[in-house]
């Protein structure tokens, strides 16, 4: 049912959301989001400043717990085939991918540091993350390469990434503080 749900989805997108004029937008949004590139190297750029150090590393740590959670474990562990692969209707808009479906990395590494910066930086800040990871979120549906339920799935990976981040890196700071 619920894979019948997700390729209709994809099928809707496809045949009354695509639009020719928008596909290079849709490519270059996702291209952000490859391999977390844009995340991890927002986050060294914040390393920099003193001031930043901290949200920096606390979002690399997200990013990197993230990627594991998903990269290694969850997408061996549930081995999900690409939407293109289970379903001949789907026409991806991207060179077709060797990896499994769910969950989406796209979509954990951009909320892993979406909500390490919302909570982190000022809101504005935190408000331009967050509306970047919905962009590259939606470009994975867009495109035909994820399920709505693999990028759901890539959402909680990265959520639960950034509280996990972010309590390792309090804990850090406050043992640091009494030395």
């Amino acid at each position: 049912m619920i894979q019948s749900i997700d390729t209709s989805v994809l099928l809707f997108i496809q045949e009354y959301i695509r639009n020719e004029a928008f596909h290079g937008f849709w490519r270059g949004i996702t291209f952000l989001g490859e391999v977390g590139w844009f995340w991890v190297a927002l986050a060294l750029v914040l390393m920099i400043p003193r001031q930043t150090r901290r949200v920096g590393f606390t979002a690399l740590l997200a990013v990197g717990i993230g990627a594991l959670m998903t990269n290694v474990c969850l997408k061996n562990l549930f081995a999900r085939p690409r939407p293109y692969d289970a379903c001949a209707a789907i026409i991806p808009l991207v060179e077709k991918l060797s990896d499994y479906s769910f969950p989406s990395g796209h979509t954990c590494a951009s909320f892993a540091s979406a909500f390490i910066y919302w909570r982190m930086l000022p809101k504005k800040f935190g408000i331009a993350a967050m509306i970047l990871a919905v962009l590259i979120t939606f470009s994975r549906l867009y495109l035909g390469v994820h399920y709505p339920t693999d990028v759901l799935g890539g959402f909680f990976v990265g959520l639960a990434a950034s509280i996990l981040a972010f309590a390792l890196v309090n804990r850090y700071w406050k043992t640091k503080e009494k030395i």
